[in-house]
Formats: C-alpha cells, structure tokens, sequence
C-alpha cells in the first residue's frame, strides 16, 4: 500500500527461500515511466527486477534493471514489515528509498521530502516516521562500511533467477 490508502498490486514469482530472505522475481515491472536517480534511469517500463524481502525488516531491496536486462543497481524500499500469507503479502511503503548504483559509487537517500509531507499531512505518525528515517539511516551506514546489501543479493542475480524459476517449471 502507499499512503494514503492507495493500493498496488505487484505480481512476483517465488524464485527460492534462502534463509531469511525470500527470492521474488518480476519478469516486467509494471510502471507507467522510468524510476531514475541523479538523473539516471535506473529502472524502466517492462524491465525485470529481482526482489528480496525479509519477513520482520522494515525494507526491502531490489535488483533493478533496464529492459535489456542490463543491471543498474540495488534500490532499498523502506516499508513496513510485511504480513505474508500463502499468496498475498500486504506492506506499506513509507516513502523513503536507498539506492546503491551498481559499479560502485555512494548509497543515495531518496525521497525524503516525500517522507516530510506525507508526516506534515499526518498521513504518517511520528513514531512510524521516525523508524522509516532510522531504517534508512541503518541502511545507508552500512552501505558507507560495504556491508549493504547483504551477500544474498550479489548471488541472485537476474540470470541466477530466471535458471531457477526454469527449474521450478
């Protein structure tokens, strides 16, 4: 869900469960324009993404790519802990977004002022926007120390992926 009480639906492919990390993949990632960063596009219409969500974290990450499959990066979504069922998981994004291009180069807080206005509306508590900046803020100190993201997501890669949903089928 996005606030305020707008609902998305995506439609991901359990790929594996390694650990505590469940492996989606999202062969055509439904958006109506690119998602960029500084500029970048870092993500496009119809581009296949490898998501990995972690039942209890107050985030999620993303394998991103153009819809060559060309890998641009790893961008951090900042949500609340999912509720998983069987089929359907329920989550809510709380705006703010780290992102990690690849090849290197700083992690980038994004987003913030929309963290900022969705809390002055009173959309978002202070509580709940004061654990969205701290996740963020987590995030983006382990990412400075190269501890973020976890190894989980250097190993499945959009190839790594796509094998094992071969497999699967």
């Amino acid at each position: 869900m996005r606030i305020p009480d707008r609902e998305q639906i995506f439609d991901q492919r359990i790929v594996a469960v390694d650990g505590d990390t469940v492996v989606t993949l999202t062969e055509s990632a439904p958006l109506t324009r690119p998602v960029t960063a500084d500029g970048a596009v870092i993500l496009e219409p119809g581009a296949p993404v490898v998501w990995f969500t972690f039942p209890g974290a107050w985030h999620d990450i993303g394998r991103f790519h153009l819809a060559d499959g060309t890998f641009t990066g790893c961008y951090a979504n900042i949500l609340t802990p999912p509720r998983m069922a069987p089929d359907v998981w329920h989550t809510t994004d709380l705006f703010l977004d780290v992102w990690l291009p690849a090849g290197g180069g700083p992690a980038r807080l994004l987003d913030e002022a929309e963290l900022d206005a969705a809390h002055a509306r009173g959309l978002l508590d202070e509580p709940t926007a004061r654990r969205a900046r701290a996740e963020a803020a987590r995030l983006m100190a382990e990412a400075e120390r190269g501890e973020w993201p976890p190894p989980v997501v250097a190993e499945w890669t959009l190839a790594a992926a796509r094998q094992a949903l071969d497999g699967l089928a």
